[in-house]
Parts: C-alpha cells; sequence; structure tokens
C-alpha cells in the first residue's frame, strides 16, 4: 500500500540529510507505528505519505514514494484526499465546522460527495467510532478523546485506505487513549485500513502495532516485529525494559504476556520493600521522614466558567520538597486548578496562600501570600506555572532575547537565567544565544521556559502536561530537573496524564472527577489500585507493590 524506494530527504540548509536510503513497504492493513528521539523524522517520514513533505515544506526529495500505486511526487495532497487521510496532534486546530455531524461531513462537501452517499457515511462513522450521541454536540465542547475521534471519523468519511495519525493519543487521559487506540484497531482489523502511527507514549500502543519503524536520528531506518525492533532500544515501553531485566525471551510487548512470564519474578522478590517512587529518580530524593512545613495551602478553591464547575471547593496541601501529581480524565478541571493556584486564572471562590522564600535573599512570608493578590512581577517570586504549551510564555526572535527579559522581569543581575538553563542544558545541549525558540525541540523548549519561570526562585512550581510530546531523553532530563527543584525545597505540582512518569517522580498523586478531589494519597497506593492510572509495572507484579524497573532493579542487586 506505501512504498518508499530509495527515499533521502533533506531540509534546506541543513548540514545533513534527515532520511537516507529508505526502502520501506507498508502492507495493506497494517498498523505500523513509527518510533525514535525528537528531530529523527518521524514527522518528515509522515508527511511523505500524502506529499506535504516537501510540497509545503521545502527540501530536496530523492526516490520514489508511492500510495497505492500512485507516485506522490506527481500528484499533489488534494489529489491524494480520497487516498490519505491525515490527522495532526492538535485535533481541535483542524476543525472548519461548529458540530460533530457538520464536522464529519465537511471533507465530503470537499470532494463533491453526493448528498445521499454523504449521510449514509456520516451515519456508518458515527456508529464505527461509537460518537452516535456527540452528532449534535459542539466540537470544541468535547473531551479530548471525543475530539480525537471526531478528527478520525472526519477523515473516514472520505473512505480512505491510508490513515496518518501524529501522536493521537498524547494529550489523552489513559482512558481516551484506549478508546482512540480500540477505534484505530478496529479500522485496521475490520476495514483493512492502512495505518501509519508516530507516537512517543509506547506504552500505549506497542502491544497493538504489527510493526515497528524505528529511526535512529542518523537518518536510517529500522523495521520489524516490536519485540525484535526495541530488543534493546531504550525507548523500549516498561514491559519491555522489566522483560529485559528479568530474562524473558521472547520479550513481552503486552502486559498480558508479561504477567504469563512474572510468576517466578514475584516469587524472588516476595517479601522486598519498593524504594520510594522519587529515589528512581536522578538528583531526586525520597519522601521527607518528618513532614516539612506547608509551602502551598489551598482551601475551598472553586472555578466556574458561566454555568460550568471546573473545580469544586478543592482543598490541597503541598510540603516543602514534595512532589503531588494531579491526576484525572480530560476536563476534570486540572489546569483550572493549576491556573487557579498561580493567580492568573478566574477564580469564584477559595483561598491560596503560599509560604517561603520569594527570590534569592528575599524576605520569608510565614504569614502565606495570595498570589491572585499580587500583580504578575510580583508573584512570579511566589509560584510558577509552565502551561501546556511552554512556547505560549516565548514570544521574542532568540534564546538570548528571552533569557535576558527574564534576568530584568525578575530584577536579578543579567546572566541569571543563563546560569539556570546551563544546570538544565549542559554542554554539548546548551543552547546558542542565537537560536529562535521556535526552532528549539519540544524538550529544549520546555526546560528553556522553566528556567525562566523558575530563576525568581518561587517556592512553588506548578506544571500542566510537561512531558507531551518529549521523547526518552528529553524525559530523563525533565525528571532529574524536577528532582533536582524537590530537593532544593520546592513545592512542585505536575498535572499530567503520563502514568509512567507519575510512578517515577511523584510523592503523592490526588485525583480529580468533575471538579472535585476523589483520592489523594501516596504514589503506590493511589495508582496501583486504579486500572486507568496504574503504570505498567504495576499490572504485571501486582498484587506486589511495584511501579517502575528501577525499582524492580534495585531490588534484585540487593537480592
Amino acid at each position: 500500500m506505501i512504498s518508499f524506494d530509495r527515499v533521502g530527504f533533506a531540509y534546506e540548509g541543513t548540514a545533513a540529510p534527515v532520511l537516507r536510503d529508505l526502502d520501506l513497504v507498508v502492507d495493506e492493513g497494517e498498523l505500523a507505528v513509527v518510533v525514535g528521539p525528537t528531530g529523527a523524522g518521524k514527522s518528515t517520514l509522515l508527511g511523505l505519505v500524502n506529499g506535504l513533505v516537501p510540497r509545503f515544506t521545502g527540501g530536496r526529495l530523492t526516490g520514489r514514494v508511492s500510495v497505492g500505486g500512485l507516485d506522490v511526487r506527481h500528484h499533489p495532497p488534494r489529489e491524494l484526499a480520497h487516498l490519505v487521510g491525515v490527522v495532526g496532534q492538535d485535533p481541535l486546530a483542524g476543525f472548519v465546522t461548529d458540530t460533530v455531524e457538520e464536522e464529519l461531513a465537511y471533507g465530503m462537501e470537499q470532494l463533491a460527495v453526493p448528498p445521499p452517499a454523504m449521510r449514509k457515511r456520516v451515519e456508518e462513522t458515527l456508529d464505527l467510532l461509537g460518537i452516535a450521541e456527540l452528532r449534535d454536540r459542539p466540537v470544541r465542547e468535547l473531551s479530548g478523546g471525543q475530539q480525537q475521534r471526531v478528527a478520525i471519523g472526519s477523515v473516514l468519511t472520505a473512505h480512505p485506505r491510508v490513515l496518518v495519525l501524529d501522536e493521537p493519543t498524547s494529550a489523552l487521559d489513559p482512558t481516551a487513549a484506549e478508546e482512540v487506540l480500540a477505534a484505530v484497531t478496529r479500522l485496521v482489523h475490520d476495514l483493512g485500513i492502512t495505518v501509519m502511527m508516530a507516537e512517543h507514549r509506547l506504552e500505549r500502543v506497542v502491544q497493538h502495532a504489527d510493526r515497528v519503524l524505528l529511526l535512529a536520528g542518523d537518518g536510517t531506518l529500522a523495521a520489524g516485529p516490536p519485540a525484535h525492533v526495541l530488543a534493546d532500544s531504550e525507548l523500549a515501553p516498561p514491559v519491555m525494559q522489566l522483560g529485559r531485566l528479568a530474562g524473558w525471551q521472547p520479550q513481552p510487548v503486552s502486559v498480558r504476556e508479561a504477567r504469563r512470564l512474572a510468576g517466578p519474578l514475584r516469587e524472588r522478590l516476595n517479601g522486598a520493600v519498593p524504594a520510594p517512587p522519587a529515589r528512581s529518580a536522578p538528583a531526586a530524593r525520597s519522601a521527607p521522614a518528618a513532614p516539612a512545613a506547608p509551602v502551598l495551602t489551598a482551601r475551598r478553591v472553586t472555578v466556574r466558567y458561566h454555568d460550568t464547575v471546573a473545580v469544586a471547593g478543592v482543598d490541597l496541601v503541598v510540603r516543602a520538597g514534595e512532589v503531588v501529581a494531579l491526576m484525572g480524565r480530560n476536563g476534570s478541571g486540572k489546569s483550572s486548578l493549576l491556573w487557579a493556584l498561580q493567580g492568573a486564572g478566574p477564580r469564584s471562590g477559595g483561598r491560596v496562600e503560599i509560604r517561603g522564600s520569594h527570590g534569592p535573599g528575599g524576605p520569608d512570608n510565614p504569614a502565606g501570600v495570595d498570589p491572585a493578590a499580587l500583580s504578575n512581577r510580583q508573584a512570579r517570586h511566589h509560584v510558577a506555572l509552565v502551561p501546556q504549551t511552554p512556547s505560549d510564555l516565548l514570544y521574542l526572535d532568540t534564546v538570548a532575547g528571552e533569557l535576558g527579559a527574564a534576568d530584568r522581569e525578575a530584577r536579578l543581575p543579567p546572566g541569571s537565567t543563563r546560569a539556570r538553563l546551563d544546570r538544565l542544558l549542559p554542554p554539548p545541549d546548551a543552547l546558542g544565544d542565537h537560536a529562535h525558540p521556535r526552532d528549539l525541540s519540544e524538550g529544549q523548549r520546555l526546560l528553556l521556559v522553566l528556567a525562566i519561570q523558575t530563576v525568581a526562585a518561587p517556592p512553588v512550581v506548578l506544571l500542566d502536561e510537561p512531558t507531551r510530546g518529549l521523547d526518552v531523553a528529553a524525559k530523563h532530563r525533565f525528571v532529574g530537573t524536577v528532582g533536582e527543584l524537590a530537593a532544593n525545597g520546592h513545592a512542585v505540582v505536575v498535572a499530567t496524564h503520563d502514568v509512567e512518569l507519575v510512578a517515577t517522580l511523584a510523592h503523592r498523586v490526588v485525583v480529580l472527577a468533575q471538579g472535585e478531589v476523589i483520592a489523594d494519597g501516596p504514589t503506590a497506593q493511589v495508582v496501583a489500585a486504579s486500572p486507568a492510572f496504574a503504570p505498567q509495572v504495576a499490572k504485571v507484579m501486582a498484587p506486589q507493590p511495584w511501579l517502575t524497573v528501577a525499582q524492580v532493579r534495585e531490588a534484585l542487586a540487593g537480592a
């Protein structure tokens, strides 16, 4: 169905090609998952399938890419629209109508599909994806998982034979992600649609894949069954890393396969006590033996948007040196709560108090201050927030410009923010002064914004979905950074859907549902008991309380 024949591609002005001499065939009805580090060429590879690359990106293409027998070099994307459906990372950005039914019909209108056929296809797609009850709903009021299924449906109504998905689950909670992946798997198995999907969170998708396409970052590609391609890769999901540690052959790619092999390992670890999750994080520390002083105290915080209650009287206490994970399905109120805590977002009721030093050499505030009562300049010395899209806070043309502006805003000596950034990204990864922030990778932008937001040493750091779009190396660096913040006494609250991050990093987990706290306790206690939020190792090793491969490795080494 999809054929790459000695394909190479290089963007203008780059020293090395992104792809080189690729020979690849993706068969009809195959689910191929594209993996690799940030910048390895995953989006480029996907863009070649329908000709968006290089027609809309520039660059030099060599070799031949064909889809359904059509050479994409000679057929522009509009001529491939009936054959290839593309869904980007942000489905909301691609919607052009107001309601679900209108969105499903829009693409067919552009292809001049007769109205009777349009109506039939809309009904079939609503049933196929399980979204019939949403037909009259405004697309902007749907949950993230619902929006993703509607985005897939909007291209399915054209009856494409190929579906291209770019990180379809990156912004979704675990349950919504499973719903989307179940819909995709059904398309492959029942309709024979060929799917190429790029994804960083392999623990979600690898068990569904027929093949993994691993881009190494040097332009080369390895393709084959997941267990073979990822056998020795650092990108392997936790269940495969656990199999590697235990010596299981063949390596399992799903929790079901791993549980069948895990009996002897559980017996070997019977009676052992896992290390606290944060000890598995570089530069992090375990939860304090004696309770530290509260740094963030929120009482009865309420957020309303017109008639909708997003946060319903939440109480939250976070102590110095504590990392708290804020979890819950899309739309549960996590982001609204973070912005209310930071002070810039709406708050209909309740009070927030932050105690502790508010900057280098600054006095303590033992009585507590409410950041909502402060100016933005004052508030940044008490609380920092990194939003879901860090680039929203970057508005200048160079890294040096952003760093200098942060120094002036925080009233710190020139070079203060640069010094902080260099601790987060030491050589050879350090960012050049003249680099444009929009040209940085997701991980680089995240750490740049984190340096800017925390240079004033606020006692509270709030992070909203910080690992969205990060590869393994960038996530590892981020974990070390958060561990360092906690070790230095900051209180950190991380809103995330990344259950593996939570297992590695968090001392405590708070779960929201419909704006209310439904669970609050130690990480192992909360996530291990949840079918939705349990990490892979917890599912494999249950009923024993293991959360991460690092914990198991440490226990085996001490046995």
